[in-house]
């Protein structure tokens, strides 16, 4: 059985989409379908773009999810379950047939805008903790006062804490005492599946109103607690949770192992397909 994952911000680079843009006519005319939804010129900025463009969450967050898209209709590649990392999720419901290209785009648009004004309005950051037990790191998050929690659960041996500023030095100090392998502050634009995204919620929860969910056609495998879903109501609430809760990405994956998913196709930028192989070096996987 295979699963189609769809990698989150992070995962941007300069150039992103052109060979594809160039080289086939359905990348085309997903590319130029995505300026017109967005009302500027967002294939200008992949293909030529500086990196400090491109890293603006309201830049980045649509262009990660374009890129990975287009590369799965590209494919044609029917999955049996997909899954998503953070942003992902919203690539991956349009995978499973839950969202049309262009709500899902929408809806990226303004998820990406309301982070980015939570992040300018509360200013915070991430870091990337290696090589220590989960609830080790859990454990140091709770015992300091400022705001820093547990964010991405990427794969055992890595978790990712968001917060505010303070927070996070604390936090890397505090790890690297515990035996931390690496404890390093992420070069990103806030404190993202944190409580200062909370401004967020909102815009987030009103965008998600606007636009239609269907039942998935496959399984996905959602954030929030690594359960695999099909109820369109549930989907939904489930995405708008995750703006504010830690991504379950470690925890999602064993799910998936244990129901029998063998085959891992990653769509978009190479990122996922590691953490998969830390959960099991058995587990074959391969890159859209």
């Amino acid at each position: 059985m295979n699963i189609v994952v769809f990698p989150g911000q992070g995962s941007q680079f300069v150039g992103m989409g052109k060979e594809d843009y160039e080289s086939s006519d359905l990348a085309k005319s997903y590319y130029d379908k995505a300026n017109e939804v967005l009302g500027f010129d967002l294939k200008q900025i992949m293909f030529e773009g500086t990196e400090e463009e491109l890293k603006q969450t309201k830049v980045t967050q649509p262009a990660v999810f374009l890129y990975s898209i287009v590369k799965f209709y590209i494919n044609g590649k029917q999955p049996d379950a997909v899954a998503g990392h953070s942003l992902g999720e919203i690539t991956a419901l349009v995978a499973c047939g839950s969202l049309t290209f262009e709500d899902a785009l929408t809806l990226v648009s303004r998820r990406a805008n309301a982070m980015q004004t939570a992040c300018e309005e509360q200013e915070g950051t991430m870091a990337a903790i290696l090589g220590l037990e989960d609830h080790v790191v859990e454990s140091l998050c709770a015992d300091i006062e400022a705001v820093v929690v547990p964010a991405n659960y990427n794969c055992p041996g890595q978790l990712v804490i968001s917060g505010s500023k303070a927070g996070i030095t604390e936090a890397v100090e505090a790890a690297t005492e515990a035996g931390a392998r690496r404890a390093l502050v992420l070069n990103v634009g806030g404190a993202f599946h944190s409580p200062l995204m909370a401004t967020a919620e909102s815009t987030l929860a009103e965008a998600i109103e606007q636009v239609k969910f269907e039942n998935a056609n496959v399984p996905i495998y959602q954030n929030v607690d690594g359960k695999p879903q099909t109820d369109a109501e549930i989907i939904k609430s489930n995405l708008l949770k995750q703006l504010t809760s830690p991504v379950k990405w470690t925890q999602s994956m064993q799910v998936m192992v244990a129901d029998g998913l063998t085959l891992y196709s990653e769509s978009g930028a190479k990122v996922l397909s590691g953490f998969i192989r830390r959960v099991d070096r058995a587990i074959p996987t391969e890159q859209l």
